[in-house]
């Protein structure tokens, strides 16, 4: 039962959260910020969930509050409650930035996509969104149960910019109802008509995020009470490869889509949607997400990983990254790109780059996540930030995979359009090449994790 007068402090921090969003998302786009929106709007969710998060639980978003309800992690009542003044918020928020720019901003896809389009995009990145959440700030279990976690902040708001740059280029980038029906209510004088449809597909992708949380942390769902769960549950092998195919799946995903829509923040988006992911899975399977990580966790030995489930992984990552790659091609109505070197330059050139940015990446993951002690809190970002390090550093010269996953995912789809499968061949040679060099350099300059094993 809902006590309206109790909770009132919720629904006044749910209120001012959601109209600080939607009104940050219209002042954007009004203004014309394309190159900065998706990092703005990406901040100010992540600054209201600090903010608000020990309040109400800073949903924001009526699609966040049904994963929640669908997930056992919110009553029904509350979130109902909570619907109601996100999107009572929503509305506010587009009246006034429409009154501030005396513009509006009418809600559909983009130009030259349709329904379907749109669909995928919202579906997709309200899922990324929404298991980001349930993963980072409703887990229960695991290490240190990630209640207690202060990186819930930073890996749900950044999930705005993974999403807004590529995605965001098809359908306009949502992601929630309250966004949505904010944007097409206040914009009513030139036709209502896309907030039904993009709430419903919003609403798909949050019911599809609370149906794979189950799959990746089965005892969130056992009958024995949370108090009673191991402080480090291990996981079993299908929870672990179902992690690491979806976040594969979304990495891979937001590759393409930034590198089709010429993102002017392709690098910055990518890592950003490895960091999300990384923060949601990585005490499921590790968050390897990239068959050098992988390899480079195998060669560092210390019994990390044990060799047959390196291979499941390394399978997973790759049949992710390839349904990723294929995904993107139909959101993108059959466009894929080449796996090849810059223009001017060589695979002499880009061999370099891919070995040197992928041991950067393989590297800082031995260092920040396979230690004795490892970084608690930053280890996400820190991994996530060798994409924005390698992306811009060596993009034009490789393009910058720095993942086999996602060069085998590239080819791939190339082929649609007659492209050739062996480029991925080569980069990806190159790439493993670089995890194995990371493990060899850990090696050397972490004794004392290999002193500690032989005195076991």
């Amino acid at each position: 039962m809902v006590d309206m007068k109790a909770d009132l402090h919720k629904y006044v921090a749910e209120f001012v959260g959601t109209y600080l969003l939607v009104f940050t998302v219209g002042c954007n786009v009004l203004s014309g910020s394309p190159v900065w929106a998706g990092v703005s709007i990406g901040c100010v969710l992540m600054v209201m969930i600090y903010a608000l998060g020990g309040v109400s639980g800073a949903n924001f978003n009526p699609a966040v509050s049904l994963a929640l309800g669908l997930s056992k992690k919110m009553e029904w009542p509350t979130v109902g409650v909570y619907c109601a003044v996100q999107i009572v918020a929503g509305l506010m928020a587009g009246f006034t930035y429409s009154a501030l720019f005396m513009d509006v901003i009418p809600l559909a896809p983009a130009s030259g996509f349709g329904w379907l389009q749109a669909m995928l995009a919202e579906v997709l990145y309200t899922f990324m969104l929404t298991f980001v959440v349930l993963n980072v700030a409703a887990s229960s279990c695991g290490p240190d149960k990630n209640a207690d976690n202060q990186f819930y902040g930073l890996a749900i708001g950044f999930v705005v910019i993974a999403g807004a740059y590529g995605a965001g280029a098809i359908s306009g980038g949502c992601f929630n109802p309250a966004v949505a029906i904010g944007l097409d209510i206040s914009s009513a004088f030139l036709g209502v008509k896309w907030c039904v449809a993009y709430t419903v597909f919003e609403f798909m992708g949050a019911a599809l995020a609370a149906g794979l949380f189950r799959v990746v942390r089965p005892e969130e769902f056992d009958d024995a009470p949370p108090a009673t769960h191991s402080a480090k549950p291990e996981s079993k092998l299908p929870a672990k490869l179902a992690s690491e195919f979806i976040g594969t799946y979304m990495l891979v995903l937001t590759v393409g889509l930034n590198v089709l829509a010429q993102s002017p923040a392709a690098a910055f988006s990518i890592a950003a949607s490895l960091m999300c992911m990384i923060y949601a899975l990585g005490d499921v399977s590790g968050a390897h997400f990239n068959p050098a990580v992988t390899v480079a966790i195998l060669c560092s030995g210390r019994n990390k990983i044990e060799p047959k489930d390196a291979g499941a992984y390394i399978g997973a990552q790759f049949v992710g990254g390839i349904t990723a790659a294929f995904t993107y091609a139909l959101m993108r109505h059959g466009d894929t790109f080449a796996l090849a070197p810059g223009a001017g330059y060589n695979y002499a050139q880009a061999a370099v780059a891919e070995i040197v940015f992928t041991f950067v990446l393989a590297f800082v993951v031995l260092c920040v996540a396979t230690v004795e002690t490892p970084l608690k809190n930053m280890f996400g970002l820190a991994i996530g930030s060798c994409v924005t390090v390698g992306g811009f550093a060596i993009g034009g010269v490789s393009g910058g995979s720095l993942n086999p996953a996602v060069s085998v995912g590239i080819s791939a789809s190339h082929i649609l359009n007659h492209g050739v499968f062996y480029n991925c061949i080569l980069y990806s040679i190159f790439e493993v090449m670089g995890g194995a060099l990371a493990a060899g350099v850990f090696r050397v300059t972490f004794p004392a994790e290999y002193a500690k094993s032989e005195r076991v």
